[in-house]
């Protein structure tokens, strides 16, 4: 199945307690590597949230996750003072008024401002409660995502299919020239020998000749060529069809096609045969690139 590693899935959830909101995005790479961006308090669910996404999106990309949380109320169980750490700090901005004989405005609130004084209790995060909260949103945006990779597969199919279909009337192009190329290569061929050896006086071995005629025949002949280039086209679609990924199978496919394309132009040289080559090899070319785009 054609499916495309670029995509974007977004889904929002909003509860009593809190609202949680799931992005996801992916571009082209060649293996599945999958980056997770959350509330650190949160963070003891990235390996699992990365395998989920690998199982249930996408098996191949370059993968960010983004999971944010508000909370409508903060679910505290107080606020501690850090003793050992404020006394260390007064004692420190006194020895500083005292160096360099500052005003003493040492009070309450200037103390506050350091934030690393304060231990704020939290409950106890739940890890099954806190998967289960995040999961559906998660599957929202999964769908969402996998949606947008599918929209993108199914119209990349149909361009690539129009541009098969093309390639496809190229070759049998390619195939009416080339019959005609090689009787009247081989017609050449045995009136040049002919030409020569009468001018040497010499006399003629009709059997060689057609020898060795049918062997420079069969040296242009680019029949299996073509043979290989056409199932090539039937494995396209029955790759491009499949359901599991296609990427890897297509991309090594569109080399073999363009293999094949190469020793066609290598073998003929009749001039239209080497334009349409050219042509199809920008084809394929275009082919690869859109290929390489997908899982």
């Amino acid at each position: 199945m054609i499916r495309s590693m670029t995509a974007f899935g977004r889904a929002k959830l909003e509860g009593e307690r809190k609202d949680i909101t799931v992005e996801i995005k992916s571009v082209n790479s060649r293996f599945f590597d999958c980056s997770v961006k959350m509330p650190r308090s949160l963070m003891f669910l990235e390996e699992r949230i990365k395998n989920y996404v690998q199982k249930n999106a996408v098996s191949r990309a370059k993968v960010d996750v983004f999971i944010t949380v508000d909370e409508h109320k903060t679910e505290s169980l107080g606020i501690d003072l850090d003793l050992g750490y404020a006394e260390s700090y007064i004692n420190a901005l006194r020895a500083l008024r005292d160096e360099f004989g500052l005003s003493d405005d040492i009070s309450v609130m200037t103390v506050a401002r350091n934030q690393e004084i304060f231990k704020t209790r939290r409950a106890e995060c739940d890890l099954e409660e806190e998967w289960e909260a995040i999961r559906p949103v998660l599957d929202l945006a999964i769908a969402d995502y996998v949606g947008m990779r599918t929209r993108e597969g199914e119209r990349a199919f149909s361009d690539l299919s129009g541009k098969i279909d093309s390639i496809r009337l190229m070759v049998d192009e390619i195939e009416g020239i080339s019959k005609e190329d090689t009787v009247g290569y081989r017609d050449k061929l045995e009136a040049r020998i002919r030409q020569i050896l009468g001018d040497l006086d010499a006399p003629i071995d009709e059997g060689k000749l057609l020898t060795e005629c049918a062997v420079f025949a069969d040296k242009i002949a680019i029949d299996e060529e073509l043979v290989r280039l056409r199932s090539h086209f039937g494995a396209f679609f029955e790759i491009a069809e499949a359901k599991e990924p296609s990427g890897r199978k297509l991309d090594f496919l569109m080399q073999e096609m363009n293999r094949e394309t190469n020793t066609i132009g290598s073998k003929c040289n009749n001039a239209r045969i080497a334009r349409i080559v050219v042509n199809i090899k920008g084809e394929l070319e275009k082919i690869r690139e859109q290929v390489q785009n997908f899982e």
